[in-house]
């Protein structure tokens, strides 16, 4: 991510010249970028400007890269994907499990406490995206990175430390894993997207959410509900993400854009993605602790109950991926092994 970060900086520098000595060259080319979240919020802020700044700094100006968030060309986020491949954007910001089933494999890394570090997560994803998703999964779009955010967590109106206090409870779940394990602890799992979050938490519709500390402060969530339950380890569910480029346009840019776009996609910045969407999980957290609320920190030790009422979860899973002719198990096991590569690396 460093790395990633002065390559940025030094592109940057390196124009510095040229727009003393008369202005930066001429954009021939603007592509746009859609995605669900306010421009504020840390994704847009910390990871997406960051890539699009930098492509158009290593471009020259040659690129300019046109940014709408919160859904300004219109559409809902599950709409997202189907927007760039029909050209409605020409790159978007997408969660996969917006719509459920279609990305079957990327699921892996959505089931319950699979993932513990943003960086590793988003490494093996990478790494499974060239070798079992490319021609399957995405076989639609151009991929530019692929990553995860940091644990996934809840944030309820009732203090929540063991599985039997979401009995009865209305929760979001942001896709269709993490909504079986809040049914097996015997909640109700109420479909919605993140930004009807504020409204349903402060009109009664959810009595809580599940999201990771980063985006809690765009929310306001510590300001609606006061307690928080993270886990020690793994966390208890996580979503997949993915930056995806309209194929036809991603082709019809020249070979010197092209290189531009490739030296700025892949598994660097699919790491860095996922890894500054975990750094910003501290500070977002102080919010919590400043405003006086209650964090219930479940033990790697308590938490072994809520995993084995989880382990149906895989099971099915596993025979929902055999039906449609996918080794699951193999996935499970090829992306632990990926992430702790990537842990014994770094």
């Amino acid at each position: 991510m460093a790395l990633f970060r002065r390559h940025f900086l030094s592109a940057t520098a390196a124009l510095v010249p040229l727009f003393m000595a008369g202005g930066a060259m001429a954009q021939e080319v603007t592509l746009t970028l859609h995605q669900f979240l306010p421009a504020q919020a840390n994704v847009p802020k910390l990871v997406l400007d960051v890539w699009a700044d930098k492509v158009e700094a290593d471009s020259n100006g040659r690129i300019e890269i046109e940014r709408f968030p919160a859904m300004q060309l219109g559409g809902t986020p599950p709409e997202l994907i189907d927007q760039v491949q029909d050209g409605v954007a020409d790159i978007v910001w997408a969660v996969n499990g917006f719509t459920p089933g279609r990305f079957p494999q990327t699921e892996v890394f959505e089931l319950p406490f699979m993932t513990e570090d943003a960086g590793a997560a988003s490494y093996a994803y990478w790494k499974m995206f060239e070798t079992h998703m490319k021609d399957a999964d995405f076989a639609d779009v151009h991929v530019l990175a692929t990553f995860v955010h940091g644990p996934g967590m809840l944030h309820t109106k009732s203090p929540v430390s063991a599985p039997e206090d979401l009995t009865g409870m209305k929760i979001r779940g942001g896709s269709r894993m993490v909504n079986q394990l809040l049914e097996t602890v015997g909640a109700e799992p109420i479909g919605l997207p993140v930004t009807a979050i504020p409204e349903s938490l402060s009109k009664g519709v959810i009595d809580g959410t599940t999201i990771p500390w980063e985006v809690t402060t765009s929310l306001k969530v510590p300001e609606l509900v006061h307690n928080h339950t993270e886990f020690d380890g793994p966390g208890i569910y996580n979503l997949t993400f993915v930056l995806a480029m309209n194929k036809d346009v991603y082709e019809s840019l020249s070979d010197e854009d092209r290189a531009v776009i490739d030296a700025n996609s892949g598994l660097d910045f699919s790491v860095f993605a996922g890894k500054t969407m975990e750094e910003a999980d501290g500070p977002a957290r102080q919010v919590a602790v400043d405003n006086g609320n209650t964090i219930v920190t479940v033990s790697e030790e308590d938490a072994q109950k809520w995993a084995e009422m989880a382990q149906p979860i895989y099971d099915t899973w596993v025979a929902d991926m055999q039906s449609k002719g996918i080794d699951g198990q193999a996935l499970i096991d090829e992306a632990r092994a990926l992430m702790a590569e990537y842990e014994a690396n770094n």
